[in-house]
C-alpha cells in the first residue's frame, strides 16, 4: 500500500512508519517538526526514516489544506494514518486554540481531501483521555460526551467528524484510542521519559500528586503494531489499544531507579484537576477485531527505554524537559 502518515516524526508516527516500511509498504510522511517539545528528539526519529527505500518526507502542516492537496495530487494515496496532533492535557488549558486547529480542523482537511480523491481508509489516532470520569476498565461503548480538557474535546471532535464522513461518503475509519504510550525515543513531556532523564542527570524529579495514580502504560512497539492492523476494512470502529494492566507512578519510579542505578529525588506537586487518577483499558475489542494484544510488559519496556537513553546520552543530556 501507499500510506500517508501524518506526524511521522512524532513518537507513534515514527514507529508506525518504520513498521510499515519493514513490511514493504510505501510511506509519505508529513510533519512540521514543531517545538511543542525539543525538536532534537523529532529529528532523531526522522533520521531513522530518511533514506529508507519507500519513504518520502514532506514538511507539510495538516492545517494547510492547499499544501495537503498537493500531496494527494502527486501521490496515489491508498490510506491515511493520522498521527499528527497537539498532545498533552495540561498545555491544552493554556492554548486550546492550537489544539482545535490541529486535532479537529486538521482531521477535517484530511477527510475532505480523502473524499475528493477517493481515498477509502483512515486510521485516526485518539486518546484514553476521553474516558475521564467513566467507570473502569474503559470500554469503547462508554459515553464520552463530557471531555475534561480542551485536548480531549479536540480529539472527540475529530472522532465525530470521522464518523460523519464515514456515514456520508463511505470512508472506512478505525479510531484507535491510545493508553499512555512509552518507550525509546518517547515524548519528553511524558512521565517515563522525564523520570529516566532526571535520574541520569541527578536532578530532582517532579510528581503531580502522591504517586499512587496509575496508568495503563503501553509499549510503543505494541501500539504501532495495533495501529497498522487497524488498516484492515472495518466500516467505522473505535478500538482501545492499551496494556490492560495499570501500574502506579511509584512502580514506574522503582523500575527506573533499578535500571538506571540512580535514586530519584522527588518533589511532589498538586495533582492537576484535568488529569486522570487512573486509566485501564478493556482490550477485548482489539483482540477480536485486530487479533492484537500487548506483548511487552512494563519491566521489559522500561529496561529497553533506559538502554536507549544510555546509548544516546551524548545528545539526550541536552534535551529540554518541559
Amino acid at each position: 500500500m501507499k500510506v500517508l502518515v501524518t506526524g511521522c516524526a512524532g513518537f507513534i508516527g515514527w514507529r508506525v512508519c518504520e513498521k510499515l516500511l519493514d513490511r514493504g509498504h510505501e510511506v509519505i510522511g508529513v510533519d512540521t517538526l514543531n517545538d511543542y517539545y525539543d525538536p532534537r528528539v523529532k529529528r532523531w526519529r526522522l533520521e531513522r526514516l530518511e533514506g529508507r527505500p519507500g519513504f518520502v518526507f514532506q514538511g507539510v502542516d495538516i492545517e494547510d489544506r492547499d499544501s495537503l492537496r498537493s500531496l494527494f495530487e502527486e501521490y496515489e494515496i491508498e490510506a491515511v494514518i493520522n498521527e499528527a496532533a497537539r498532545a498533552g492535557v495540561r498545555y491544552s488549558l493554556e492554548n486550546p486554540w492550537v489544539y482545535l486547529r490541529t486535532n479537529a480542523e486538521g482531521t477535517l482537511n484530511l477527510l475532505e481531501l480523502m473524499r475528493e480523491f477517493g481515498v477509502r481508509k483512515m486510521v485516526l489516532a485518539s486518546t484514553s483521555s476521553l474516558y475521564a470520569g467513566q467507570k473502569m476498565p474503559f470500554s469503547e461503548d462508554l459515553p464520552v460526551n463530557q471531555p475534561l480538557s480542551p485536548y480531549a474535546a479536540s480529539k472527540k471532535a475529530a472522532e465525530v467528524l470521522a464518523y460523519t464522513y464515514h456515514y456520508l461518503y463511505g470512508i472506512d475509519v478505525t479510531v484507535v484510542r491510545y493508553f499512555t504510550v512509552y518507550g525509546p525515543a518517547g515524548r519528553p513531556d511524558m512521565s517515563i521519559f522525564r523520570f529516566i532523564w532526571w535520574a541520569l542527570k541527578g536532578e530532582e524529579a517532579e510528581v503531580f500528586g502522591d504517586g499512587s495514580q496509575s496508568r495503563d502504560f503501553t509499549y510503543i512497539d505494541d501500539i504501532a503494531e495495533g495501529t497498522i492492523r487497524a488498516l484492515r476494512p472495518m466500516g467505522y470502529e473505535i478500538v482501545n489499544l492499551g496494556n490492560s494492566r495499570p501500574h502506579s507512578l511509584q512502580e514506574v519510579i522503582t523500575l527506573v531507579e533499578k535500571y538506571t542505578g540512580r535514586k530519584l529525588k522527588i518533589r511532589h506537586r498538586e495533582f492537576h484537576r484535568a488529569d486522570m487518577k487512573a486509566t485501564w483499558a478493556d482490550i477485548d475489542k482489539a483482540k477480536r477485531l485486530l487479533d492484537w494484544r500487548p506483548e511487552t510488559d512494563l519491566v521489559e519496556g522500561i529496561r529497553k527505554t533506559v538502554d536507549w537513553f544510555v546509548a544516546n546520552w551524548d545528545w539526550l543530556r541536552e534535551v529540554r524537559i518541559p
